[in-house]
């Protein structure tokens, strides 16, 4: 299972943040095969919660590429949709994230990028959304499955704050 989490939350051209995350999805479409795309969840910023919210989402796709490759296709989406890379956690008009590759776990020090991502179990803006269309997935490195992931962060209130939109 290849999975990806999208969030956005400045406009770019007119398209607000859950347009961008559709959009950004349409483009990987055409790139791979696009399984199963969550709801879309509204999330405060962090750490400033006085910057925009985040629409967050997680698709599942099917693609030939290898993982450094499809990271770079990531890139490339995130560029067509205006993306700086300037400060971290600053605001962004389209992150992209290379969540899992199969069954891969590697550190990403060769350049490549490191699977699972490292901080995908703390996260619950990709968690909830995860859990939704995979609660089944589990972490190549922990054995968890994401719905016991999501559960664990819902239980500790650390999900209250990722509201679904649609």
């Amino acid at each position: 299972m290849i999975l990806i989490a999208a969030g956005s939350n400045l406009p770019f051209c007119g398209l607000d943040s859950q347009d961008i995350v559709l959009r950004a999805f349409n483009a990987i479409g055409r790139m791979s095969h696009l399984k199963r795309v969550s709801s879309l969840y509204n999330t405060p910023a962090w750490p400033d919660p006085a910057d925009p919210p985040f629409v967050n989402a997680v698709a599942e796709i099917e693609t030939d590429m290898g993982p450094q490759a499809l990271l770079a296709a990531l890139h490339a989406v995130e560029a067509g949709f205006g993306r700086r890379r300037s400060e971290k956690n600053a605001p962004r008009t389209l992150d992209l994230d290379l969540l899992a590759y199969h069954d891969m776990a590697r550190e990403g020090a060769d350049g490549g990028p490191a699977l699972p991502h490292p901080r995908l179990a703390d996260r619950a803006f990709v968690l909830i959304p995860l859990a939704e269309i995979a609660p089944d997935w589990r972490h190549p490195v922990t054995g968890e499955r994401a719905g016991a992931l999501a559960a664990r962060l819902t239980d500790r209130g650390a999900a209250a704050d990722v509201v679904k939109i649609s």
